[in-house]
């Protein structure tokens, strides 16, 4: 494909799976509609950048379908001067989307060469304010909190409290919770100290994050 192919692949992403989607916030659309998504994605499936998948990323990752990450970046409603945390860096692109709405975006990826592949695409397309780190934040990550935003990138099969906990006063949490078959996507708002908001935003199957915690299993 050729660079106005992509042009015209992204504008047809735009307007036919992510505004359907409900995404009308202008400020996302624009920073998805800047941002070449093709340069995000493995070589292999350069083609399929702006298709309505979960692209394989290798390691059992995926990287979520474009309609998804506008859908979140939507309900996070990230502003300029928000700290934001996202787990599970993957291949960049929604860290870059945070990068661009938010102050500074710390991101936590627990596979190495995944976190190095998506710190090359960053530094290519000059977006500095980023801290990438190595670790397994699959039940909060509490180095840098509290968190404006919080943006878990994997599913969780049991929601894990730590990242409520994380939130500043005012902070939303984007995560999804359940296993296959049945997963939702929930925001999270923390309204208080010790009081939070949470609103189910849609259903939908994604990999859980890599050490996330399961329901105990009952045998009879």
């Amino acid at each position: 494909m050729t660079e106005l192919d992509f042009e015209k692949a992204r504008f047809n992403m735009i307007e036919q799976q992510i505004r359907p989607w409900e995404v009308l916030d202008r400020r996302v659309l624009d920073v998805i509609a800047s941002l070449p998504r093709e340069d995000f994605v493995p070589e292999r499936f350069r083609r399929l950048a702006y298709a309505d998948l979960n692209l394989p990323l290798g390691h059992g990752q995926v990287m979520m379908a474009p309609k998804m990450e506008a859908r979140m970046l939507q309900a996070l409603d990230v502003q300029p001067t928000d700290k934001v945390l996202e787990v599970g860096t993957g291949s960049g692109f929604v860290t870059a989307c945070l990068a661009r709405l938010g102050a500074h975006v710390h991101s936590v990826e627990i596979i190495e060469a995944l976190k190095w592949q998506a710190r090359e695409r960053l530094e290519a397309h000059g977006i500095a304010n980023v801290t990438l780190e190595t670790g397994d934040a699959s039940r909060g990550w509490a180095r840098h909190a509290p968190y404006d935003v919080i943006a878990v990138t994997g599913s969780l099969p049991v929601m894990e409290e730590a990242f409520k906990q994380q939130l500043a006063v005012g902070g939303r949490l984007f995560v999804i919770v359940g296993e296959e078959p049945v997963m939702e996507a929930w925001l999270y708002t923390r309204v208080g100290e010790d009081a939070w908001s949470a609103e189910a935003l849609f259903e939908t199957v994604l990999p859980p994050l890599v050490n996330a915690r399961r329901p105990p299993r009952f045998v009879l």
